[in-house]
């Protein structure tokens, strides 16, 4: 009997799910509303019910595990969550592996998600291999994953990486986390469009303004990078902001010297104007002390189907050792 594994993503609003045989290929995918707010049982459920459903396409097959990435602070040993800040408050210490284990009958393992697609990038990313990676990920928020020795680091409680929670400058906005000026409250997704919409609201950005018909709440990323090549301002905005980034990146390479560094996320789709700027930055900040001519900076190949593998090959592969 063939053996699949089941690899789903949880996001805020969607959960992804790939099913795959034992060398990562992808035999069905899915998806449906994350729906958070129903409460984490009836989510669980229906989660079960799509992994079930696509198994049931494949016909004669053996469910062998299911690995997870959810938004937050997972206990890997114990399969629950512990913090996942933008799902509801009724998600805290939630016994996911035990409850899903239970409906479909194979392992479940959790892990927080960018962790998961950093494990995405590892395994299933093309071109040259990289045995020290570190993945970025910047969307809503900030986060990362760190591969030394081609061993993700998860650190006791699973949560080494959080890159975002860098502190970029001590006297920056204050943060969720409680601090000031991580790198997330400068370079995120959400903070660069907060910036956007100031821009437009003091007329220093009236290409922006043009393309929202004037609605702060259509400022986003994207938008920003339509225009930057006419407003001035926002292309600043997304210059500075990957200024911060590198600062970010320039601690790591000095920390773990990484044979690659992988920038995912919405934020990533702004192309050569973000990634030319940290590279040409993070070349001035550590080229003294490293040659930089081997470290590759490059956008997430697998866009934002990087979790879903990564969990896949968390199914397949378990926890690194």
């Amino acid at each position: 009997m063939p053996e699949i594994f089941a690899g789903v993503d949880v996001g805020g609003t969607t959960v992804k799910c790939a099913l795959a045989d034992q060398d990562g290929n992808v035999l069905r995918e899915g998806t449906i509303d994350t729906d958070s707010h129903y409460g984490p049982k009836e989510v669980l459920k229906r989660i079960g019910d799509l992994v079930l459903k696509l198994a049931g396409e494949l016909g004669e097959s053996q469910l062998v595990a299911l690995g997870m990435g959810l938004p937050g602070l997972v206990d890997l040993h114990a399969g629950e969550t512990r913090y996942l800040p933008n799902m509801t408050a009724h998600w805290k210490n939630v016994p996911v592996s035990a409850i899903l284990s239970e409906q479909i009958q194979c392992r479940v393992l959790l892990l927080n998600d960018v962790r998961t697609a950093t494990l995405g990038e590892l395994t299933f990313r093309e071109g040259p291999a990289a045995k020290t990676m570190v993945f970025i990920a910047i969307g809503t928020g900030i986060g990362g994953g760190i591969v030394i020795d081609g061993k993700l680091r998860l650190g006791p409680l699973g949560a080494a990486g959080e890159l975002g929670h860098q502190t970029i400058d001590r006297t920056g906005p204050l943060c969720g986390c409680g601090n000031h000026g991580c790198l997330e409250t400068l370079a995120s997704g959400t903070a660069l469009a907060a910036e956007g919409i100031r821009l437009m609201l003091m007329g220093l950005a009236p290409n922006l303004h043009d393309l929202v018909d004037g609605e702060p709440g259509r400022v986003d990323v994207e938008m920003m990078g339509q225009v930057a090549d006419q407003d001035d301002a926002v292309r600043d905005a997304i210059l500075n902001a990957a200024s911060d980034i590198a600062i970010g990146v320039a601690n790591v390479v000095t920390t773990v010297h990484p044979d690659l560094v992988v920038i995912g996320g919405g934020v990533a789709n702004l192309g050569p104007l973000l990634l030319d700027r940290i590279r040409e930055d993070v070349e001035t900040r550590v080229g003294r002390l490293f040659p930089v001519d081997d470290i590759r900076i490059e956008k997430s190949q697998l866009g934002a189907k990087a979790g879903v593998l990564g969990a896949v090959a968390l199914a397949i592969h378990g926890f690194p050792d």
